[in-house]
């Protein structure tokens, strides 16, 4: 290998590689023997040898596309000469599965965390206020603002108070597949670990009442058991005005209560992580995805979970998961949910359907394929246990998938529903994102961007691309950092104050 390479080669079966750093027109290119044919900016591609028109476009050797035009080495291979086109891909239930080398429960890694009666663990100790529809969700921000910094002084242990408002809740058809999904998605927060206590207001005429909510999804006040509940609606208790007061003495009673909480040792097993990734680009599969799925892999072996989600954006490398499937019915329901999919993006410019997003094009990903292609490795190599459909309770431990679209906050909206108390974020071009009542850690993919935005990212895997460490070296730096972030360190997101707007539950369904 030549001792300062400007390319990265992945496998050795690619007929592309990846640019390090920015490529002039005409620059030599050594490890080629060749000079560039047009400007290439960092994490692009270039052709690696002469590619004929039609021919498969191999990274990481899994096919991308096909070439539009015969490419000559040193050309600059992108969206406007590759397409991509559907094929055949085995999705050969269970072939990868290995043991897992679990750690003894003794020897496990610890983190403080809030241990509930129920035995769940919380990193963080919130009151959460939630809205049964969008016509309450002023009241509940108004509720949560008295609740400053200063008031909130006398109770130490208790992380906050946060309104998670929706825009959904009434002209919505009912039953239906967007209505449980709702219904679910309010519960997962209800009765989520990092929250001591939860109150729930509604307008009163809505669809989603407050009472079928509670007694559908089991929601019930039990002090005893950890969990604080409280109801109002609007138009029985008075009004906006009357209704904002009686929540703020309503948040007044729980407080006490919730500030008993205090953090103590448990082990690393009950961390669940919601492992999400936004506006990747070309590296996010060559260093923080990686690194995030070999951190992920420690997780595993320690007994905690991991919720890999996104199904458009494994779409076209879903066989890396399902040869991962502890059984054919894992893997099928993962296929299942697939074909859900297609039929739902059928005819839209949707991302399923190949396209992605500006960010994700300007950062050297030129369809879906190769954005799958990273965003697949953030849940490392352990066996696929379970899937899960869209804020459904996670029980199994271990890797799993939970069914979500790609855009950030809804996924991440619905695998903090489903239990998650973490979540890792990866991002190529610099997502600024946060969630409560689950903090997240935002991994940058290259040092630039960590360098331009490091008010806004947590840890810098573009080290891996700089030479300075490998993927199982910077896994090991991810996993030592979670157990710092669940114990209580504020993540650069929770420092901004970012985590109030990002709740969004799916709106998957029709709007009357």
């Amino acid at each position: 290998m030549h001792p300062n390479p400007l390319l990265l080669h992945l496998h050795p079966n690619d007929n592309v590689y990846v640019a390090k750093t920015a490529l002039a027109l005409g620059q030599e290119i050594p490890e080629l023997g060749v000079r560039t044919r047009a400007q290439v900016p960092p994490g692009h591609k270039i052709a690696a040898r002469r590619i004929a028109e039609g021919e498969q476009v191999r990274k990481y050797d899994t096919v991308i596309g096909v070439a539009t035009r015969d490419l000559e080495p040193g050309d600059y291979v992108h969206s406007h000469n590759l397409k991509i086109v559907d094929y055949y891909r085995d999705p050969a239930f269970g072939a990868d599965v290995r043991p897992v080398d679990y750690v003894p429960e003794a020897e496990r890694a610890t983190f403080q965390g809030f241990v509930r009666a129920d035995g769940r663990v919380g990193t963080r100790n919130f009151i959460g206020i939630l809205s049964s529809v969008n016509c309450s969700a002023t009241v509940i921000r108004h509720i949560a603002a008295h609740f400053t910094p200063e008031r909130l002084a006398a109770y130490p242990n208790v992380d906050g108070v946060v309104a998670f408002a929706q825009t959904s809740g009434c002209g919505m058809s009912s039953p239906s597949e967007h209505f449980d999904v709702l219904r679910r998605t309010l519960a997962g927060y209800a009765r989520h670990p990092n929250l001591a206590g939860t109150l729930i207001v509604g307008l009163g005429c809505e669809r989603n009442q407050v009472s079928a909510l509670v007694e559908s999804q089991g929601l019930k006040d039990d002090p005893a058991n950890g969990r604080l509940l409280r109801t109002m609606v609007m138009q029985e208790v008075g009004g906006t005005r009357v209704t904002i007061e009686a929540g703020i003495r309503a948040i007044e009673e729980m407080l006490p209560i919730a500030n008993q909480a205090q953090r103590q040792p448990v082990s690393a097993s009950h961390l669940k992580i919601g492992l999400e990734c936004g506006g990747s680009d070309g590296f996010s599969g060559i260093t923080a995805n990686p690194a995030l799925g070999a951190a992920m892999d420690i997780l595993v072996r320690h007994g905690g979970t991991a919720i890999l989600s996104e199904t458009p954006e494994i779409h076209g490398v879903e066989f890396m998961l399902t040869r991962r499937a502890i059984s054919p019915a894992v893997g099928q329901k993962l296929l299942d949910r697939l074909a859900w999919w297609e039929r739902y993006a059928s005819g839209q410019n949707a991302q399923f359907n190949g396209v992605v997003g500006h960010g994700n094009q300007a950062g050297g990903l030129a369809n879906i394929f190769e954005k799958s292609l990273g965003s697949a490795m953030k849940g490392g190599t352990t066996p696929l246990r379970a899937v899960y459909e869209y804020a459904e309770p996670i029980t199994e431990s271990g890797f799993v998938f939970m069914d979500s679209p790609g855009y950030d906050p809804v996924a991440t909206t619905g695998q903090i529903a489903s239990g998650a108390n973490l979540v890792c974020f990866t991002t190529g071009r610099g997502s600024m994102f946060g969630s409560k009542p689950a903090p997240t850690i935002k991994l940058a993919t290259n040092t630039p961007m960590y360098q331009r935005l490091t008010e806004d990212m947590d840890i810098n895997c573009g080290l891996i691309v700089d030479g300075e460490c490998t993927v199982p070296e910077m896994g090991q730096r991810i996993f030592e950092q979670i157990l710092r972030h669940a114990s209580g360190e504020p993540t650069k997101s929770e420092a901004l104050g970012l985590g109030d707007n990002e709740f969004v539950p799916w709106h998957m369904g029709i709007v009357s």
